[in-house]
């Protein structure tokens, strides 16, 4: 049967926020002006502003509901969350200052009001989702709340599912069978339930005991397919298929009438028509604004690289960025020079220590105390300073501040969908290196690289390079 946490979940959600926006704007109200007695612009009486800010809350929550804040997607990824109450509390302060100018009435009674409920309402919005998050995952622990999964295949994503949802007080899931997944590597001893049918699952579940069934492959009985499905709409229980074909369904999608018969229109990425101009508008203005500011650093850091051992300040190589177009990376140098522009491999032959590529390779293409690298460039990796002449390569239009990293062509070949990465232009930063920076394998980092390219948005961009600074900042390894 349908399981209403979600939806209780959403409740407290709306409540919360309203009541964080209450609360803000009336802290505004009394630092301006019952406790700073500069003159106000209007003489706003407390009773009359409190009754305008609960008239305009419901659509202030409406601004929030239309930027998906009570939608799972947004509030179980933090700073997707973060990004779009900045965003919506932003939109709703616009709503109320053109309310008031529309309709000419002195809601604010002066400026700094305005500015202090801005933040407070941000502050207290972003508080009380925290605290919210903190106590599902609270109740998680303790069972309530939880949604039960049925899995209906055996296939490897199938596997993978259980297994990802095998942390039952982190996800809020909880896997009550599989059915057809007699080859499941865990179904022994960790109480997993394995039917060899839907009727034999139907026979020894309760009906209240699934609240989502998950296909994950079609039989080829057709009416066996039906039957899934329909018993699924008939007792209120979610639905979802995992296709056969996954990347035919994810990406910018379009469901079109081709010759009066529908289509699902799938196009390579998201990042077509305007999207491509407002990205180059964002790396042309914001890339530059970066590059003027950073250029007293990176004519320190070269002086200081040139003083270290005299060698080049600027590593060079080719890279590959969109339509397989090669270009010439800038980055300062952070090995000794004998080994600059050497592969791994050609490096630990060269200075006759092959045993470490295994090390290398194995560990994701890092080593603690790489012997190639110098001190200095030690330093400039674990806080990314040897990235910031990639800022001219953004400027040219080489690259973008986000997008998929930029590889050399020997490594990219190694990956069978390179042409979907370089259907987009490569970045500085993305979303394998803020998922995991340098601690996750090849494989992981490319299918990250995959999904931004077939996802992308704008404020995805956004998100993605505020987690950047998060993570450069507190020097979680190179990005």
């Amino acid at each position: 049967m349908k399981n209403n946490a979600s939806l209780l979940y959403n409740f407290a959600l709306v409540v919360g926020d309203a009541v964080a926006i209450t609360i803000a704007f009336s802290i505004a109200y009394i630092l301006r002006v019952s406790l700073n007695h500069t003159p106000l612009s209007s003489d706003v009486h407390a009773h009359t502003y409190l009754l305008i800010l609960i008239g305009l809350l419901p659509f202030w929550i409406l601004i929030f509901a239309l930027l998906g804040l009570y939608n799972s997607r947004v509030y179980d990824h933090r700073f997707v969350e973060l990004a779009r109450l900045l965003l919506g509390t932003f939109i709703g302060i616009l709503f109320v200052i053109s309310y008031s100018y529309i309709f000419d009435i002195q809601f604010f009674p002066a400026r700094l009001v305005v500015a202090y409920g801005f933040g407070l309402a941000f502050l207290f919005a972003l508080l009380w989702r925290t605290l919210a998050r903190g106590g599902r995952r609270l109740l998680f622990n303790y069972g309530v709340g939880i949604n039960n999964v049925l899995i209906v295949g055996d296939t490897a994503i199938t596997h993978e599912l259980v297994d990802r949802l095998a942390d039952t007080a982190a996800t809020g899931y909880r896997v009550v069978g599989v059915i057809g997944g007699s080859k499941h590597p865990h179904k022994d001893g960790n109480g997993l339930s394995v039917f060899k049918s839907f009727d034999e699952a139907l026979k020894r579940l309760r009906k209240d005991q699934v609240h989502t069934i998950l296909q994950t492959e079609l039989y080829a009985d057709g009416a066996e397919n039906d039957m899934i499905l329909t018993y699924a709409q008939k007792n209120h229980i979610a639905y979802r298929f995992v296709p056969g074909n996954s990347e035919l369904f994810v990406g910018n999608i379009e469901v079109d009438l081709f010759q009066a018969v529908p289509v699902i229109a799938v196009h390579q990425t998201a990042l077509i028509g305007w999207g491509r101009v407002a990205k180059r508008l964002t790396d042309l203005v914001a890339g530059g604004l970066m590059l003027l500011v950073a250029s007293p650093f990176m004519l320190l850091i070269a002086f200081a690289i040139k003083i270290n051992d005299g060698g080049p300040v600027f590593f060079r190589q080719t890279r590959l960025t969109r339509f397989n177009h090669k270009f010439r990376v800038y980055k300062f140098r952070s090995n000794k020079i004998e080994y600059s522009g050497l592969t791994p491999e050609e490096a630990f032959h060269k200075m006759g220590r092959p045993e470490l590529i295994k090390v290398y390779r194995e560990n994701g293409d890092q080593m603690p105390n790489d012997p190639r690298i110098t001190r200095l460039g030690s330093l400039m990796r674990r806080t990314s300073l040897d990235e910031l002449p990639q800022l001219i390569n953004v400027v040219r239009g080489d690259i973008s501040l986000v997008g998929p990293r930029a590889l050399v062509p020997e490594e990219l070949d190694l990956y069978d969908k390179r042409h979907a990465i370089l259907s987009v232009k490569s970045g500085l930063t993305g979303l394998a290196q803020v998922s995991g920076r340098r601690n996750i394998g090849y494989d992981e980092r490319r299918k990250l690289d995959l999904y931004y390219v077939q996802n992308w948005s704008i404020l995805g961009d956004l998100v993605i390079f505020i987690k950047t600074i998060w993570i450069v900042l507190f020097h979680k390894g190179a990005v």
